[in-house]
């Protein structure tokens, strides 16, 4: 590794858990939020050096950003603080990374890959669980089966989740589910439910918005793609919500009050959570013979996962592996970026 890394948001559940690791390996990284003394509070105890900038502050993340060669953007909700980062990023020409698992901000960063291009700077969001297991996933399928029209991927252990996470699929309840078809983004009413396999007997499942409905495009080029997670009680009665109900949770007053309840909650899972749960990923591509392959992925927790791919892919990036413009992780590292995690395994299905 070569350059330095800036984490930006290292005051967060998964920005204290990055900040940890990096330190422990000895990573030249330089932990950073807005809260001077909230990232002091981090950082110190760690040795890890530290600075502050308001992401409204175009002049501060300049001065942020000087001697960085990536930023590991980690502060969330994305949807309204990755537009000023990745604006930095372009203006400093400095990698930018971050963990995000929303739609529009990997669309927004696909729509600046010629920019990007022009100023040598890589935009890989989404290097964490969101999306690097599933993205990998995709590009793997389309490796076994170059032909595909259609892909399902499915995830299955994700019943724990941070507070960050829970406010970003707070501000999803009011609308449709995305799904790619004919390589175009649409909103669907209602909610996709199937029967899903992940290896111990078919369990109820429902399409979401996950990131994977752009991101899996931008790798396979496969123009009719869609994502299920086995069903739990709680996203259950989140989606089956009827439309009217789901539109008035959707309403600032309700976001305000959802949120408000978020922050009763533990701020992620625990350290034994983390060491010992695992995830499930299942692939299914069909081509327009009707061949259709299948591929399952167990990968360790999520949010452990999500420190390992983010720190890996940082890494890469600081020491000059890069592919300038907007990129996937399937994209610039390819299908098998996930075995390099310890404890994580692929096995084709069927052939």
């Amino acid at each position: 590794m070569t350059g330095r890394i800036l984490l930006y948001g290292a005051t967060g559940y998964t920005g204290r858990l990055i900040a940890e690791a990096a330190a422990k390996r000895g990573i030249d990284l330089l932990a950073a939020g807005r809260d001077a003394a909230g990232v002091a509070a981090v950082a110190g105890p760690l040795g890890l050096p530290h600075a502050a900038a308001s992401l409204h502050d175009a002049a501060a993340l300049d001065r942020l950003l000087d001697g960085i060669a990536v930023v590991l953007h980690v502060a969330g909700p994305f949807s309204a603080t990755s537009r000023p980062m990745v604006e930095a990023c372009l203006r400093k020409r400095v990698h930018y990374l971050d963990i995000t698992g929303e739609i529009a901000v990997f669309e927004a960063c696909a729509a600046l890959s010629e920019q990007a291009k022009a100023a040598g700077v890589m935009l890989m969001p989404g290097v964490g669980f969101d999306v690097v297991p599933s993205d990998c996933l995709a590009a793997h399928m389309r490796n076994r089966l170059p032909d595909a029209r259609s892909l399902r991927l499915a995830m299955s252990g994700l019943a724990n989740m941070s507070r960050g996470t829970a406010k970003t699929s707070i501000e999803q309840i009011s609308k449709g589910t995305m799904v790619r078809r004919g390589g175009r983004l649409t909103e669907i009413d209602g909610v996709p439910r199937a029967d899903i396999d992940f290896g111990k007997g078919p369990r109820p499942s429902i399409g979401i918005s996950w990131g994977d409905v752009a991101t899996a495009f931008h790798t396979t080029g496969i123009p009719d793609i869609e994502v299920f997670f086995e069903s739990t009680p709680e996203l259950s009665r989140m989606l089956g919500l009827p439309k009217a109900v789901r539109k008035l949770l959707g309403t600032a007053p309700a976001q305000y009050l959802l949120k408000r309840a978020v922050n009763l909650m533990p701020p992620g899972p625990d350290e034994t959570v983390r060491k010992t749960a695992s995830a499930v990923l299942l692939g299914e591509a069909v081509n327009p013979a009707g061949t259709r392959l299948r591929s399952r992925l167990t990968v360790i927790e999520p949010y452990a996962l999500t420190i390992e791919t983010a720190l890996l892919i940082a890494g890469k990036v600081a020491g000059g592996d890069v592919r300038p413009g907007y990129a996937t992780p399937g994209m610039a590292y390819g299908a098998d970026l996930i075995l390099e995690i310890a404890g994580c395994t692929r096995e084709d299905l069927n052939s």
